[in-house]
């Protein structure tokens, strides 16, 4: 399966995501929710750590990296974001290698976890 990748010249070339990905028609979707890793520390290896569990529920229906077509990651620390682009480029190379779904960053107060920095939900597309 895969996405074809929709990034209309009018918005601007996205780095490290993508304006729109459609799916082929007759994929399954599945939503997978919200996930972090508090145990962790910091906020890379908390992101890391989300992921990981969000390509495990993805793995566990059939799936893999390639299939995410979205995901929406809720940080508590813009700053602490911004100073951490690289590494989390690198944290997402590893574990998605070159696929970037259609994604939403948003800085809220907290998350339900105080010890939670990141949580990270997606959504996939499965043959």
């Amino acid at each position: 399966m895969t996405f074809r990748i929709v990034n209309p010249d009018v918005l601007g070339r996205p780095s490290g995501w993508n304006h729109g990905m459609l799916a082929p028609a007759g994929g399954r979707l599945l939503f997978v929710a919200g996930q972090t890793a508090p145990q962790r520390t910091g906020l890379v290896e908390q992101w890391a750590g989300a992921l990981e569990r969000v390509l495990e529920v993805v793995r566990a229906a059939g799936g893999g990296p390639e299939h995410i077509g979205r995901m929406t990651v809720y940080i508590t620390d813009r700053q602490a974001y911004l100073a951490s682009l690289e590494p989390l480029g690198d944290v997402h190379r590893r574990l998605m290698g070159r696929h970037y779904p259609a994604t939403a960053l948003v800085e809220v107060r907290a998350l339900l976890d105080p010890n939670a920095a990141v949580e990270i939900e997606a959504t996939a597309v499965l043959p």
